[in-house]
């Protein structure tokens, strides 16, 4: 995250490759309002977009960041370079209800009786 005129520079690396950005954020900007940003900008041809921002995780220097945190908490020390754009990746995740109810599903129908005489 580039600091210019007390903003930030990032970029948004899409699981495809493409990006989202750069595009500057003040550091108190919340890592949600980030998320939030991204689901206005998803490419409309993408059919396995974030349907929410609860789907979607931000990756920066290796660590997920979290909802409640702003952009100036998150920084690295990488984000100090003049002029650098940083690059969080976008992770979507799938829904996961559906998924948990068939599970469970599964779970009673594959149920284990022993009989001990």
């Amino acid at each position: 995250m580039a600091v210019s005129h007390d903003q930030f520079e990032i970029k948004f690396r899409l699981s495809d490759g493409s990006d989202i950005g750069p595009k500057s954020f003040p550091p108190a900007t919340s890592i949600a309002t980030l998320k939030q940003s991204i689901l206005a900008q998803w490419p409309k041809d993408n059919k396995y977009g974030p349907r929410t921002v609860k789907d979607v995780k931000l990756i920066s220097a290796g660590k997920i960041l979290e909802n409640n945190k702003t952009v100036g908490e998150c920084q690295s020390p990488l984000c100090d370079l003049p002029g650098a754009v940083t690059t969080m990746h976008v992770v979507v995740q799938p829904p996961t209800a559906d998924n948990e109810k068939k599970v469970a599903g599964e779970a009673k129908q594959n149920k284990c009786v022993c009989v001990i005489l």
